[in-house]
């Protein structure tokens, strides 16, 4: 395997479904070694702010809804399974997960993608508290607010996988 696949392998999902932004990062040059959190990071998150708009709206899209269809089916990706257990939305009551499913619907139908936050560090309360705030946004706000969360998500993700640097 060469050094490109292996980076692309080990970082391809960092942004979720979205192995063009490692692709990107790597091809352009801007991966250096010694590998760090934060030098990955950086080269991947100005490919995915040079990206164009559809492109960004297919890494939004890319993302599941919390605690939804793929999390009952047990399809999520490894990372989004974790990061949703961790934040409890693997253990709702059936009247939290219908104010889930209710948020979800109604999200999707104004902005196009599902409602994304870095769930590190919350429980389900902060989750709906924000998502009952978010939905009120303008779909230009939404769209900046949930591109910067991608960010954050893929901090984390790569921060559980290298050294801080």
């Amino acid at each position: 395997m060469s050094a490109r696949e292996d980076f692309i392998a080990r970082f391809g999902g960092v942004f979720e479904h979205s192995a063009f932004i490692a692709e990107r990062a790597y091809d352009r040059g801007l991966i250096f070694v010694p590998l760090t959190a934060r030098g990955v990071h950086q080269a991947m998150v100005s490919v995915f702010r040079e990206a164009s708009q559809e492109e960004r709206l297919a890494v939004l899209r890319a993302h599941p809804d919390l605690a939804g269809k793929l999390a009952i089916a047990g399809d999520l990706t490894e990372d989004s399974r974790q990061e949703q257990a961790g934040a409890g939305l693997d253990r709702l009551a059936p009247q939290e997960h219908a104010r889930f499913t209710e948020l979800n619907t109604a999200y999707t139908e104004k902005f196009g993608f599902p409602f994304i936050i870095a769930v590190k560090g919350l429980d389900k309360d902060d989750i709906l508290s924000a998502f009952e705030a978010r939905i009120g946004n303008s779909a230009e706000e939404e769209f900046e607010t949930a591109c910067a969360q991608v960010e954050r998500i893929a901090s984390l993700r790569l921060a559980a996988l290298l050294p801080e640097g």
